[in-house]
C-alpha cells in the first residue's frame, strides 16, 4: 500500500496537482506512513524527475513551478508532524540564498532553493533586493557552506561581485563556497568575480552545490 501512495504523492508532483499532492500527503499520516518516507519515497523522486525534463527541454518553467507549489502544498502537511516526531533528514549542507540589491526577479532563485531543499540541503532564502551586508549575517548566522546569489538583470549583476568582495572582507570566503545565477552570469563571469561556480538552471545548481561539498554529483542555481 506504501508504494501505491509513494507512486501517487511522486506522480502528483509530477502533474502538479496541489490538491491531491495535499491530500495523498494527509492519507499518508492517516495511514502511519513516516512523513520522512513519504518526502523521500514520493514527494522527491517526482519533483526531481520534472526537474531532469525541465534539464533535457522535455518540460518547462510553468512545469516546475506547479511541480514545486504541489511539493510545497504535501510539504506544509508532513512538516508539523515531522517536527513534532523529530526526524531529521541528512543535511547534505547549509545555502543562503537571495537575488542582488535592486533586482527583485525571484522565479529562478525560488526554484533552485525548492530543489536544494528537496535533495538533502538546509536552505535559507533571503528573498529579493539582499544588499550585500545581508548575505554575511545570514552566513555568518546559519554557518553556511554555500551562498548562492541569483541576478536577473545585466544592471545588477554587478550586484554579485559585491557579495563576493563582502565576504571576502568579512574573512568568510575561506570557509564558504559562492554560487551564481541568473539569465547575464555565466562561467566566465564566476570566474572573473571570484565565485566558486555558476548553473543556468535549478537542475545544475543541486549537482554543482553537491560537488563543490564533496557530496558527488548534483543537480542546480538559477
Amino acid at each position: 500500500m506504501s508504494d501505491e501512495l509513494f507512486a501517487g504523492l511522486r506522480q502528483a508532483v509530477i502533474d502538479g496537482d496541489a490538491t491531491a499532492s495535499a491530500a495523498l500527503a494527509e492519507k499518508a499520516l492517516a495511514d502511519g506512513v513516516p512523513p520522512l518516507e513519504a518526502i523521500d519515497s514520493g514527494l522527491v523522486p517526482g519533483l526531481s524527475y520534472v526537474g531532469e525534463q525541465f534539464g533535457l527541454g522535455e518540460l518547462f518553467l510553468p512545469d516546475m513551478m506547479l511541480a514545486a507549489r504541489a511539493m510545497q502544498k504535501a510539504m506544509d502537511v508532513l512538516e508539523p508532524e515531522l517536527a513534532r516526531q523529530s526526524a531529521q533528514r541528512h543535511v547534505a549542507g547549509r545555502v543562503v540564498i537571495g537575488t542582488v540589491k535592486g533586482d527583485i526577479h525571484e522565479i529562478g532563485k525560488n526554484l533552485v532553493g525548492m530543489m536544494l531543499s528537496t535533495s538533502g540541503f538546509e536552505v535559507h532564502d533571503l528573498g529579493v533586493d539582499v544588499p550585500p551586508d545581508r548575505f554575511v549575517e545570514a552566513a555568518k548566522e546559519h554557518h553556511a557552506d554555500i551562498v548562492g546569489v541569483s541576478a536577473l538583470l545585466t544592471t545588477t549583476m554587478a550586484g554579485q561581485r559585491t557579495v563576493v568582495e563582502a565576504l571576502a572582507a568579512a574573512g568568510l570566503r575561506d570557509s564558504v563556497k559562492v554560487i551564481v545565477g541568473g539569465a547575464p552570469a555565466s562561467e566566465s563571469w564566476a570566474a572573473e568575480i571570484g565565485a566558486d561556480g555558476y548553473s543556468e538552471d535549478a537542475i545544475g545548481a543541486v549537482a554543482l552545490a553537491r560537488r563543490l561539498l564533496g557530496a558527488g554529483d548534483a543537480v542546480a542555481a538559477g
